[in-house]
């Protein structure tokens, strides 16, 4: 896979991936949902499908999407405390802890499984072996990334400043192991409305922030205010219609 900045080895990977065993209240409450188009295509593809797995499904972002289309869905997540979120939110779905690596689901059980907003954390190969593994024959695989809209100017200066570095190049393509074939791409551009004071708290929900010492967070804190309020002329009650586009990738189990 293809980023703005250098490749992760396993090490750092699961380094910034571990910055999310916690703070599920927070991550639930400021990062966006999934445009319904980019839903729709993925699962078109899938017609009759009962099962799913949303594998790193953190507080359930996708899953509810999944769940709103009657799919029955058990959530995966290496995090106990966002799988905790997802679980007050939707009451009696199956969830457990575990990777995309290692699922404990059983052999052959599943019709779809998405991975949203987490194959960058994991190893794709090994992720690939794992989930088709689980999926029944010709089940379909989705991928799925929000990021930022960095083709509009301000947005590219406000990742930069958020450290945002997870957008992806022009001609991205995820990797996937040799058990998928037919991966295909969507694109879906829409709006998130947040006021200034929601974008410092998504920065704050960001890998990078999280591990950050204190005077970086001050600093990334700093800077941001400057932007928006003194650059950008925002007001405290203005909302700002922050552009994004959403990846999903689909692929079906050979």
């Amino acid at each position: 896979m293809v980023h703005r900045g250098p490749r992760l080895d396993d090490a750092r990977r699961r380094a910034f991936g571990s910055s999310f065993q916690t703070g599920g209240e927070h991550y639930d409450r400021v990062r966006p949902g999934y445009p319904e188009d980019a839903v729709d295509w993925l699962l078109a593809a899938a017609s009759g499908a009962t099962q799913a797995a949303d594998v790193g499904a953190g507080t359930g972002k996708y899953s509810a999407e999944l769940l709103s289309r009657g799919l029955q869905v058990v959530a995966v997540d290496p995090s106990a405390d966002m799988l905790a979120q997802l679980e007050r939110k939707f009451r009696g779905v199956r969830t457990l802890v575990g990777t995309a690596e290692q699922t404990g689901l059983p052999d052959a059980s599943l019709d779809v499984v998405t991975v949203a907003q987490a194959w960058h954390w994991v190893d794709p190969l090994a992720a690939s072996t794992e989930l088709a593994r689980i999926l029944r024959p010709g089940g379909l695989l989705g991928l799925i990334w929000n990021q930022l809209d960095v083709t509009v100017p301000w947005v590219h200066r406000l990742s930069r400043i958020m450290h945002a570095g997870d957008v992806h190049r022009p001609g991205f393509r995820p990797q996937v192991g040799p058990e998928f074939s037919g991966l295909e791409r969507h694109e879906t551009r829409w709006c998130d409305p947040l006021t200034p004071a929601d974008v410092l708290e998504l920065a704050k929900s960001r890998s990078y922030y999280l591990r950050a010492g204190e005077a970086t967070r001050a600093k990334v804190l700093s800077n941001l205010r400057w932007y928006l309020h003194d650059h950008l002329d925002y007001a405290g009650t203005s909302v700002i219609q922050l552009p994004y586009y959403t990846q999903t990738w689909r692929a079906f189990k050979a």
